[in-house]
């Protein structure tokens, strides 16, 4: 247990809204362990961010209401904490950055400015010695000519340098963990790689932790080792990248696959998945993605299936596995 830096055991995440309650994320578990990359797949709406935000203690409540029978973060119950108990660790012992940093960043402030917070936040130093911290830092993230970058407001520069502000903002105080949440989906596909380059980078430099959250199977393969697939609030499926990329055994993981276009596939023929993400507020019985399953059984339709192991190391939640 020395190396596990994280552990997350059955989170549940509900929000009550005017139509009723919202359970956003049910039953999710995982452990991070020191120096680890976990990648999380899924589409929009299927509880990815809503995961995230729980683990930084930025749930609201009311209207969330956060529930886990295990949350430990570097030998400590994150449950326990107060509220500027969890203020003191996030930023300073766990980094996010979020999908899109214009609206991320303040457009009334330098990024100087706001990187130096950081700092200044969690860090007993001088302004004079965050600031030189700040240009270290840009500078590392590959900003170019950061003293005179510092001075610059968010609105003046590109949307690959202000995702680097933000993933400066996020390291910036050397976090055991970070929580990258669609770093790259705002960018065009050069300053993606170039993002996902840095951020690896950083990471094995700094000895970090990371929780890469993303729709793109393309980002996981690249980075992540351990991966999770998430349809509709729960974890379908979990193995390390390179068997759910040979050898994926949900019928979700398998879709979302095969709808990735090929070099030798005609692309006007792609394989997308049927149907639609179920109504959270109404969450159907059994299977949540037997609706849209080709192999879907009466089972699947009527009770949810348990979790599995069919090979080591692989875990599965499909009645098509379990014994």
């Amino acid at each position: 247990m020395d190396n596990v830096l994280l552990q997350m055991d059955d989170l549940k995440v509900s929000f009550q809204t005017m139509q009723g309650l919202v359970t956003a994320v049910d039953g999710v578990s995982f452990t991070v362990g020191r120096g680890a990359n976990l990648g999380i797949v899924g589409e929009s709406g299927c509880g990815k961010s809503v995961t995230a935000l729980s683990l930084m203690g930025l749930i609201s409540s009311p209207p969330g209401r956060v529930e886990a029978k295990k949350l430990n973060f570097d030998g400590r119950d994150l449950r326990q904490l107060s509220a500027e108990e969890y203020r003191k660790i996030r930023g300073r012992e766990m980094g996010m950055v979020f999908q899109e940093p214009m609206t991320s960043l303040n457009p009334v402030f330098t990024i100087g400015n706001q990187v130096s917070e950081a700092v200044l936040s969690h860090l007993k130093i001088s302004r004079r010695e965050a600031r030189e911290m700040t240009v270290a830092m840009l500078d590392r993230v590959g900003i170019p000519d950061p003293e005179r970058r510092i001075h610059d407001y968010p609105h003046q520069l590109s949307g690959g340098l202000r995702q680097r502000v933000m993933i400066a903002m996020a390291l910036i105080c050397k976090p055991k963990l970070l929580i990258a949440d669609e770093p790259t989906t705002a960018l065009d596909v050069t300053i993606q790689a170039q993002v996902l380059d840095l951020m690896q980078e950083l990471r094995e430099d700094m000895g970090m932790s990371m929780i890469m959250i993303t729709h793109d199977l393309g980002v996981v393969a690249e980075v992540s080792e351990q991966v999770l697939i998430m349809y509709a609030g729960m974890v379908v499926e979990s193995a390390d990248v390179g068997s759910i990329f040979k050898h994926p055994l949900h019928p979700y993981t398998q879709g979302l696959l095969h709808s990735i276009p090929r070099l030798d596939q005609d692309v006007s023929r792609l394989d997308a998945i049927p149907g639609m993400v179920p109504d959270m507020l109404h969450v159907p019985p059994g299977c949540r993605f037997a609706n849209r399953c080709r192999q879907a059984m009466d089972k699947c339709r009527r009770q949810c299936p348990e979790n599995c192991e069919p090979e080591p190391g692989h875990r599965v939640c499909c009645w098509l596995y379990a014994s």
